[in-house]
Protein backbone atom coordinates (compact mmCIF):
# COMPACT_ATOMS: atom_id res chain seq x y z
CA UNK A 1 0.00 0.00 0.00
CA UNK A 2 2.99 2.30 0.39
CA UNK A 3 3.42 2.35 -3.40
CA UNK A 4 -0.23 3.40 -3.78
CA UNK A 5 0.39 6.36 -1.49
CA UNK A 6 3.52 7.30 -3.43
CA UNK A 7 1.60 7.08 -6.72
CA UNK A 8 -1.07 9.52 -5.52
CA UNK A 9 1.70 12.02 -4.82
CA UNK A 10 3.19 11.47 -8.28
CA UNK A 11 -0.09 11.77 -10.23
CA UNK A 12 -2.47 14.47 -8.95
CA UNK A 13 -6.07 13.26 -8.80
CA UNK A 14 -5.18 9.56 -8.82
CA UNK A 15 -7.35 7.68 -6.31
CA UNK A 16 -6.46 3.97 -6.31
CA UNK A 17 -9.24 1.54 -5.39
CA UNK A 18 -7.38 -1.65 -6.30
CA UNK A 19 -3.84 -2.89 -5.82
CA UNK A 20 -1.85 -5.91 -7.05
CA UNK A 21 1.82 -6.91 -7.03
CA UNK A 22 3.63 -7.03 -10.36
CA UNK A 23 6.35 -9.40 -11.52
CA UNK A 24 9.63 -7.47 -11.70
CA UNK A 25 13.29 -7.69 -10.81
CA UNK A 26 12.78 -7.88 -7.06
CA UNK A 27 16.41 -7.05 -6.29
CA UNK A 28 16.15 -3.75 -8.14
CA UNK A 29 12.53 -2.59 -8.00
CA UNK A 30 9.32 -2.62 -5.99
CA UNK A 31 6.43 -2.74 -8.46
CA UNK A 32 2.66 -2.67 -8.28
CA UNK A 33 -0.44 -2.39 -10.46
CA UNK A 34 -3.05 0.15 -9.36
CA UNK A 35 -6.67 0.51 -10.50
CA UNK A 36 -8.52 3.77 -10.00
CA UNK A 37 -12.24 4.49 -9.65
CA UNK A 38 -12.60 4.84 -13.44
CA UNK A 39 -10.99 1.39 -13.84
CA UNK A 40 -7.88 2.91 -15.39
CA UNK A 41 -4.75 0.89 -14.67
CA UNK A 42 -1.42 2.33 -13.55
CA UNK A 43 1.99 0.70 -13.15
CA UNK A 44 4.33 1.85 -10.36
CA UNK A 45 8.09 1.14 -10.24
CA UNK A 46 10.15 2.25 -7.27
CA UNK A 47 13.94 1.68 -7.34
CA UNK A 48 15.55 -0.06 -4.37
CA UNK A 49 19.04 1.42 -4.85
CA UNK A 50 20.93 4.05 -6.83
CA UNK A 51 21.86 1.79 -9.77
CA UNK A 52 18.21 0.84 -10.30
CA UNK A 53 17.25 4.50 -10.06
CA UNK A 54 19.77 5.37 -12.79
CA UNK A 55 18.21 2.73 -15.04
CA UNK A 56 14.76 4.27 -14.62
CA UNK A 57 16.21 7.70 -15.38
CA UNK A 58 17.78 6.25 -18.55
CA UNK A 59 14.42 4.81 -19.58
CA UNK A 60 12.77 8.19 -19.08
CA UNK A 61 15.40 9.79 -21.33
CA UNK A 62 14.86 7.10 -23.96
CA UNK A 63 11.07 7.43 -23.97
CA UNK A 64 11.33 11.19 -24.29
CA UNK A 65 13.74 10.82 -27.23
CA UNK A 66 11.32 8.64 -29.21
CA UNK A 67 9.67 11.09 -31.58
CA UNK A 68 6.06 10.82 -32.69
CA UNK A 69 7.36 9.49 -36.02
CA UNK A 70 9.34 6.73 -34.30
CA UNK A 71 6.40 5.75 -32.10
CA UNK A 72 4.09 5.61 -35.12
CA UNK A 73 6.53 3.30 -36.95
CA UNK A 74 6.52 0.68 -34.19
CA UNK A 75 3.95 -2.17 -34.30
CA UNK A 76 3.46 -2.00 -30.52
CA UNK A 77 2.73 0.54 -27.79
CA UNK A 78 5.44 2.16 -25.65
CA UNK A 79 5.23 3.12 -21.97
CA UNK A 80 4.13 6.62 -21.08
CA UNK A 81 5.31 8.21 -17.81
CA UNK A 82 2.34 9.79 -16.02
CA UNK A 83 4.31 11.21 -13.10
CA UNK A 84 7.26 10.85 -10.77
CA UNK A 85 8.03 11.59 -7.14
CA UNK A 86 11.45 11.79 -5.52
CA UNK A 87 12.31 10.25 -2.15
CA UNK A 88 15.83 11.24 -1.22
CA UNK A 89 18.14 10.22 -4.08
CA UNK A 90 15.60 7.78 -5.57
CA UNK A 91 12.70 8.62 -7.86
CA UNK A 92 9.53 6.51 -8.18
CA UNK A 93 7.83 6.36 -11.60
CA UNK A 94 4.15 5.93 -12.40
CA UNK A 95 3.20 4.74 -15.89
CA UNK A 96 -0.10 4.40 -17.67
CA UNK A 97 -0.63 0.67 -17.99
CA UNK A 98 -0.16 -0.90 -21.42
CA UNK A 99 -2.62 -3.11 -23.32
CA UNK A 100 -2.36 -6.89 -23.19
CA UNK A 101 -0.91 -9.33 -20.67
CA UNK A 102 2.56 -10.56 -19.81
CA UNK A 103 3.01 -14.16 -21.08
CA UNK A 104 5.13 -17.02 -19.78
CA UNK A 105 7.59 -18.82 -22.06
CA UNK A 106 5.22 -21.77 -22.34
CA UNK A 107 2.35 -19.46 -23.30
CA UNK A 108 4.47 -17.89 -26.02
CA UNK A 109 5.20 -21.28 -27.56
CA UNK A 110 1.57 -22.40 -27.20
CA UNK A 111 0.45 -19.36 -29.19
CA UNK A 112 2.21 -20.89 -32.18
CA UNK A 113 3.71 -19.56 -35.39
CA UNK A 114 1.57 -16.43 -35.57
CA UNK A 115 3.05 -15.06 -32.36
CA UNK A 116 6.54 -16.25 -33.32
CA UNK A 117 6.24 -14.20 -36.49
CA UNK A 118 4.99 -11.20 -34.50
CA UNK A 119 7.97 -11.52 -32.15
CA UNK A 120 10.46 -11.53 -35.02
CA UNK A 121 8.80 -8.48 -36.55
CA UNK A 122 8.75 -6.73 -33.17
CA UNK A 123 12.49 -7.26 -32.62
CA UNK A 124 13.25 -6.14 -36.17
CA UNK A 125 11.27 -2.94 -35.57
CA UNK A 126 13.33 -2.19 -32.45
CA UNK A 127 16.60 -2.72 -34.30
CA UNK A 128 15.44 -0.39 -37.08
CA UNK A 129 14.85 2.56 -34.74
CA UNK A 130 17.19 5.36 -35.88
CA UNK A 131 20.42 5.57 -33.89
CA UNK A 132 19.75 9.28 -33.41
CA UNK A 133 17.02 8.47 -30.88
CA UNK A 134 19.61 6.90 -28.58
CA UNK A 135 22.23 9.56 -29.23
CA UNK A 136 19.75 12.37 -28.44
CA UNK A 137 18.97 10.68 -25.12
CA UNK A 138 22.68 10.58 -24.27
CA UNK A 139 22.64 6.79 -23.96
CA UNK A 140 25.61 4.51 -24.79
CA UNK A 141 26.57 3.73 -28.39
CA UNK A 142 29.11 1.04 -29.35
CA UNK A 143 30.55 -0.11 -32.65
CA UNK A 144 30.90 -3.81 -33.45
CA UNK A 145 34.58 -3.80 -32.51
CA UNK A 146 33.88 -1.92 -29.27
CA UNK A 147 31.26 -4.54 -28.37
CA UNK A 148 33.81 -7.32 -28.91
CA UNK A 149 36.52 -5.51 -26.93
CA UNK A 150 34.16 -4.94 -24.00
CA UNK A 151 33.34 -8.66 -23.98
CA UNK A 152 37.04 -9.52 -23.91
CA UNK A 153 37.58 -7.13 -20.99
CA UNK A 154 34.71 -8.78 -19.11
CA UNK A 155 36.21 -12.19 -19.89
CA UNK A 156 39.48 -11.07 -18.29
CA UNK A 157 37.60 -10.00 -15.18
CA UNK A 158 35.67 -13.28 -15.00
CA UNK A 159 38.83 -15.35 -15.51
CA UNK A 160 40.60 -13.46 -12.72
CA UNK A 161 38.01 -14.72 -10.22
CA UNK A 162 39.35 -18.26 -10.59
CA UNK A 163 35.77 -19.55 -10.36
CA UNK A 164 34.95 -20.08 -14.06
CA UNK A 165 35.71 -23.54 -15.53
CA UNK A 166 38.67 -23.39 -17.94
CA UNK A 167 36.69 -25.17 -20.67
CA UNK A 168 34.16 -22.33 -20.70
CA UNK A 169 36.89 -19.66 -20.68
CA UNK A 170 38.57 -21.25 -23.71
CA UNK A 171 35.24 -21.66 -25.51
CA UNK A 172 34.23 -18.03 -24.95
CA UNK A 173 37.69 -16.65 -25.72
CA UNK A 174 37.81 -18.48 -29.04
CA UNK A 175 34.41 -17.04 -29.99
CA UNK A 176 35.36 -13.52 -28.91
CA UNK A 177 38.60 -13.65 -30.90
CA UNK A 178 36.86 -14.98 -34.01
CA UNK A 179 36.62 -11.64 -35.84
CA UNK A 180 34.30 -13.09 -38.51
CA UNK A 181 31.67 -13.59 -35.81
CA UNK A 182 31.74 -9.89 -34.94
CA UNK A 183 31.20 -8.42 -38.39
CA UNK A 184 27.80 -6.82 -37.96
CA UNK A 185 26.15 -3.43 -38.22
CA UNK A 186 25.50 -1.98 -34.77
CA UNK A 187 21.84 -1.17 -34.17
CA UNK A 188 19.49 0.16 -31.51
CA UNK A 189 19.17 -2.61 -28.89
CA UNK A 190 16.46 -2.93 -26.23
CA UNK A 191 19.04 -4.45 -23.88
CA UNK A 192 16.67 -6.27 -21.51
CA UNK A 193 14.35 -8.01 -23.96
CA UNK A 194 12.57 -11.16 -22.81
CA UNK A 195 9.06 -12.48 -22.21
CA UNK A 196 8.59 -10.28 -19.13
CA UNK A 197 9.06 -7.10 -21.15
CA UNK A 198 6.35 -7.79 -23.72
CA UNK A 199 2.58 -7.85 -23.50
CA UNK A 200 0.45 -9.86 -25.89
CA UNK A 201 -3.11 -9.66 -27.09
CA UNK A 202 -4.82 -11.81 -29.74
CA UNK A 203 -1.55 -13.45 -30.84
CA UNK A 204 0.23 -10.17 -31.42
CA UNK A 205 2.72 -8.06 -29.48
CA UNK A 206 0.62 -5.24 -28.09
CA UNK A 207 3.32 -3.45 -26.05
CA UNK A 208 7.02 -3.51 -25.11
CA UNK A 209 8.27 -2.07 -21.84
CA UNK A 210 11.47 -2.11 -19.74
CA UNK A 211 13.61 0.27 -21.82
CA UNK A 212 16.12 0.84 -19.00
CA UNK A 213 19.10 -0.61 -20.92
CA UNK A 214 18.51 0.93 -24.35
CA UNK A 215 21.72 1.48 -26.33
CA UNK A 216 23.32 1.10 -29.74
CA UNK A 217 25.25 -2.15 -29.92
CA UNK A 218 24.90 -5.83 -30.83
CA UNK A 219 21.34 -6.80 -31.83
CA UNK A 220 22.18 -10.40 -30.84
CA UNK A 221 21.79 -9.41 -27.18
CA UNK A 222 18.02 -9.16 -27.67
CA UNK A 223 17.91 -12.79 -28.88
CA UNK A 224 19.76 -14.36 -25.92
CA UNK A 225 16.55 -15.07 -23.98
CA UNK A 226 15.32 -17.41 -26.75
CA UNK A 227 17.91 -19.95 -25.58
CA UNK A 228 15.58 -20.77 -22.67
CA UNK A 229 12.85 -21.99 -25.06
CA UNK A 230 13.00 -25.75 -25.58
CA UNK A 231 10.99 -25.68 -28.82
CA UNK A 232 13.66 -24.82 -31.38
CA UNK A 233 11.05 -24.61 -34.14
CA UNK A 234 9.55 -21.62 -32.35
CA UNK A 235 12.93 -19.86 -32.10
CA UNK A 236 13.64 -20.58 -35.76
CA UNK A 237 10.29 -19.07 -36.77
CA UNK A 238 11.11 -15.95 -34.73
CA UNK A 239 14.46 -15.66 -36.48
CA UNK A 240 12.97 -16.27 -39.94
CA UNK A 241 10.42 -13.49 -39.41
CA UNK A 242 13.20 -11.22 -38.16
CA UNK A 243 15.36 -11.86 -41.24
CA UNK A 244 12.41 -11.26 -43.56
CA UNK A 245 11.65 -7.94 -41.85
CA UNK A 246 15.28 -6.78 -41.69
CA UNK A 247 16.21 -7.88 -45.19
CA UNK A 248 19.83 -7.19 -46.08
CA UNK A 249 20.41 -5.55 -42.70
CA UNK A 250 20.19 -8.93 -40.92
CA UNK A 251 23.57 -10.51 -40.21
CA UNK A 252 24.06 -14.28 -40.58
CA UNK A 253 25.77 -14.94 -37.24
CA UNK A 254 23.37 -13.19 -34.89
CA UNK A 255 22.12 -16.41 -33.26
CA UNK A 256 25.66 -17.63 -32.57
CA UNK A 257 26.41 -14.42 -30.69
CA UNK A 258 23.05 -14.72 -28.93
CA UNK A 259 24.04 -18.19 -27.67
CA UNK A 260 27.37 -16.76 -26.50
CA UNK A 261 25.56 -13.93 -24.70
CA UNK A 262 23.28 -16.40 -22.91
CA UNK A 263 26.22 -18.50 -21.68
CA UNK A 264 28.47 -15.57 -20.82
CA UNK A 265 25.69 -13.95 -18.77
CA UNK A 266 26.47 -16.51 -16.03
CA UNK A 267 30.05 -15.25 -15.76
CA UNK A 268 28.82 -11.66 -15.73
CA UNK A 269 26.39 -12.55 -12.96
CA UNK A 270 29.17 -14.23 -10.97
CA UNK A 271 31.30 -11.08 -11.18
CA UNK A 272 28.36 -8.92 -10.11
CA UNK A 273 27.64 -11.26 -7.18
CA UNK A 274 31.28 -11.16 -6.09
CA UNK A 275 31.24 -7.36 -6.23
CA UNK A 276 28.19 -7.30 -3.97
CA UNK A 277 29.69 -10.01 -1.69
CA UNK A 278 26.44 -11.97 -1.82
CA UNK A 279 27.51 -15.48 -0.75
CA UNK A 280 24.23 -17.13 -1.76
CA UNK A 281 24.27 -15.68 -5.26
CA UNK A 282 27.98 -16.46 -5.65
CA UNK A 283 27.33 -20.12 -4.82
CA UNK A 284 24.36 -20.24 -7.19
CA UNK A 285 26.35 -18.66 -10.02
CA UNK A 286 29.22 -21.13 -9.49
CA UNK A 287 26.83 -24.09 -9.57
CA UNK A 288 25.20 -22.84 -12.77
CA UNK A 289 28.62 -22.43 -14.40
CA UNK A 290 29.61 -25.95 -13.35
CA UNK A 291 26.35 -27.32 -14.74
CA UNK A 292 26.87 -25.49 -18.03
CA UNK A 293 30.42 -26.86 -18.17
CA UNK A 294 29.13 -30.41 -17.65
CA UNK A 295 26.54 -29.96 -20.39
CA UNK A 296 29.13 -28.61 -22.81
CA UNK A 297 31.46 -31.50 -21.98
CA UNK A 298 28.78 -34.13 -22.52
CA UNK A 299 26.75 -32.74 -25.40
CA UNK A 300 29.16 -30.43 -27.19
CA UNK A 301 27.17 -27.24 -26.80
CA UNK A 302 25.61 -24.96 -29.35
CA UNK A 303 28.14 -23.74 -31.95
CA UNK A 304 29.42 -20.26 -31.13
CA UNK A 305 32.34 -19.54 -33.45
CA UNK A 306 32.33 -19.22 -37.23
CA UNK A 307 35.86 -20.65 -37.32
CA UNK A 308 35.94 -24.02 -35.56
CA UNK A 309 38.11 -24.20 -32.48
CA UNK A 310 41.33 -26.22 -33.02
CA UNK A 311 41.18 -29.82 -31.86
CA UNK A 312 44.68 -31.19 -31.07
CA UNK A 313 45.52 -34.60 -32.47
CA UNK A 314 45.98 -37.48 -30.07
CA UNK A 315 49.59 -38.61 -29.71
CA UNK A 316 49.89 -42.31 -30.63
CA UNK A 317 51.28 -44.55 -27.94
CA UNK A 318 54.91 -45.65 -28.58
CA UNK A 319 55.30 -49.13 -30.03
CA UNK A 320 57.00 -51.39 -27.47
CA UNK A 321 60.28 -53.00 -28.50
CA UNK A 322 60.06 -56.59 -29.69
CA UNK A 323 60.86 -59.15 -27.02
CA UNK A 324 61.88 -62.78 -27.35
CA UNK A 325 59.00 -65.13 -27.96
CA UNK A 326 57.58 -66.49 -24.74
CA UNK A 327 55.09 -69.24 -24.19
CA UNK A 328 51.71 -67.60 -23.67
CA UNK A 329 48.62 -68.93 -22.04
CA UNK A 330 45.59 -69.63 -24.19
CA UNK A 331 43.76 -66.51 -23.00
CA UNK A 332 42.88 -63.63 -25.38
CA UNK A 333 44.99 -60.49 -25.06
CA UNK A 334 42.91 -57.29 -24.80
CA UNK A 335 42.91 -54.94 -27.80
CA UNK A 336 44.04 -51.38 -26.99
CA UNK A 337 41.94 -48.83 -28.88
CA UNK A 338 43.57 -45.40 -29.35
CA UNK A 339 41.47 -42.49 -28.14
CA UNK A 340 41.45 -41.00 -31.61
CA UNK A 341 39.33 -43.88 -32.87
CA UNK A 342 36.83 -43.79 -30.02
CA UNK A 343 33.29 -42.75 -30.98
CA UNK A 344 32.64 -39.01 -30.71
CA UNK A 345 29.41 -37.10 -30.40
CA UNK A 346 28.25 -35.55 -33.65
CA UNK A 347 26.79 -32.29 -32.42
CA UNK A 348 24.61 -31.98 -35.52
CA UNK A 349 22.70 -35.11 -34.51
CA UNK A 350 22.29 -34.63 -30.77
CA UNK A 351 18.66 -34.10 -29.80
CA UNK A 352 18.03 -30.73 -28.14
CA UNK A 353 17.36 -31.23 -24.43
CA UNK A 354 15.43 -28.92 -22.13
CA UNK A 355 16.38 -28.01 -18.60
CA UNK A 356 13.86 -30.51 -17.17
CA UNK A 357 14.42 -33.30 -19.69
CA UNK A 358 16.27 -36.45 -18.67
CA UNK A 359 19.93 -36.43 -19.64
CA UNK A 360 20.69 -38.29 -22.84
CA UNK A 361 23.07 -41.22 -22.55
CA UNK A 362 26.37 -41.02 -24.43
CA UNK A 363 26.58 -42.84 -27.73
CA UNK A 364 27.19 -46.55 -27.46
CA UNK A 365 30.72 -47.33 -26.50
CA UNK A 366 31.53 -43.73 -25.71
CA UNK A 367 33.35 -42.60 -22.64
CA UNK A 368 31.84 -39.23 -21.68
CA UNK A 369 35.28 -38.02 -20.63
CA UNK A 370 36.39 -38.18 -24.29
CA UNK A 371 33.54 -36.07 -25.64
CA UNK A 372 35.46 -32.83 -25.62
CA UNK A 373 38.77 -32.77 -27.39
CA UNK A 374 40.12 -29.40 -26.23
CA UNK A 375 39.62 -30.15 -22.52
CA UNK A 376 41.70 -33.31 -22.62
CA UNK A 377 44.65 -31.61 -24.24
CA UNK A 378 47.47 -29.65 -22.70
CA UNK A 379 47.14 -25.99 -23.70
CA UNK A 380 49.41 -23.00 -23.41
CA UNK A 381 48.94 -21.44 -20.00
CA UNK A 382 48.38 -18.07 -21.60
CA UNK A 383 45.26 -19.49 -23.24
CA UNK A 384 44.05 -21.43 -20.25
CA UNK A 385 43.99 -18.62 -17.74
CA UNK A 386 43.54 -14.89 -17.96
CA UNK A 387 46.09 -12.74 -16.23
CA UNK A 388 44.07 -9.54 -16.14
CA UNK A 389 43.87 -7.73 -12.85
CA UNK A 390 40.59 -8.26 -11.01
CA UNK A 391 39.99 -4.53 -11.10
CA UNK A 392 39.62 -4.42 -14.90
CA UNK A 393 35.96 -3.61 -15.34
CA UNK A 394 33.51 -2.93 -18.10
CA UNK A 395 32.87 0.80 -18.13
CA UNK A 396 29.26 1.75 -17.64
CA UNK A 397 27.52 -1.48 -18.48
CA UNK A 398 25.37 -3.30 -15.99
CA UNK A 399 26.57 -6.88 -15.64
CA UNK A 400 23.87 -9.06 -17.09
CA UNK A 401 22.78 -11.96 -15.01
CA UNK A 402 19.87 -13.19 -13.00
CA UNK A 403 18.43 -16.60 -12.38
CA UNK A 404 16.30 -16.26 -15.49
CA UNK A 405 19.29 -15.53 -17.69
CA UNK A 406 21.14 -18.37 -15.99
CA UNK A 407 18.38 -20.73 -17.10
CA UNK A 408 18.81 -19.53 -20.65
CA UNK A 409 22.54 -20.16 -20.47
CA UNK A 410 22.05 -23.70 -19.20
CA UNK A 411 19.64 -24.37 -22.05
CA UNK A 412 22.33 -23.41 -24.58
CA UNK A 413 24.50 -26.17 -23.14
CA UNK A 414 21.64 -28.67 -23.27
CA UNK A 415 20.60 -27.73 -26.79
CA UNK A 416 23.70 -29.20 -28.38
CA UNK A 417 23.51 -29.41 -32.11
CA UNK A 418 20.46 -27.15 -32.36
CA UNK A 419 22.60 -24.61 -34.15
CA UNK A 420 20.81 -21.36 -34.75
CA UNK A 421 20.06 -20.51 -38.36
CA UNK A 422 23.09 -19.04 -40.05
CA UNK A 423 21.50 -18.62 -43.41
CA UNK A 424 20.45 -14.99 -43.32
CA UNK A 425 21.67 -12.69 -46.03
CA UNK A 426 24.88 -11.02 -44.88
CA UNK A 427 24.70 -7.36 -44.08
CA UNK A 428 27.09 -4.71 -45.27
CA UNK A 429 29.56 -5.49 -42.60
CA UNK A 430 31.82 -3.24 -40.64
CA UNK A 431 34.94 -5.36 -40.32
CA UNK A 432 36.85 -4.96 -37.10
CA UNK A 433 40.58 -5.21 -37.42
CA UNK A 434 41.90 -8.72 -37.12
CA UNK A 435 44.37 -7.54 -34.55
CA UNK A 436 42.33 -5.13 -32.43
CA UNK A 437 41.97 -6.46 -28.95
CA UNK A 438 42.84 -10.04 -29.75
CA UNK A 439 45.37 -10.29 -26.98
CA UNK A 440 43.38 -8.60 -24.28
CA UNK A 441 41.94 -11.77 -22.87
CA UNK A 442 45.18 -13.66 -22.82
Amino acid sequence: MELAAIATAAVPGLSPVGFAALSDDAEDFDSALLIDAQKHRWRVRSPRHDEASMRLEAELSALRAFSAKVRASLPFALPSVAGTVRQGSLRTFVYKDLPGRVPSLDELVDEGSRLATALGQCMAAIHQIPDESVEIAGLPTYTADEVRQRKLNELDTAAATGKVPSRLLRRWEHAMEDVALWRFNAAVVHGDFDEEQIQISQSRISAVKGWTDLHVGDPADDFAWLSAIEDQNFSERVFAAYVEARGKSADPHIMRRAALAAEFALAQWLVKSLDSKDAERIAEAEEMLQELDRNIAEYGGQPLSVVEAPRPLSTPAPTPAASPAQPTPATERPVMVPKSSAPTINSSKVTALGGNSPAAAPAAGQDSSDSNGPESSTLDNSKEQSTAAPGLKDEGQKPAGDSKTGTAAQETGNQAGSAAPDGAAPAKESSPSDTDGNDSAK
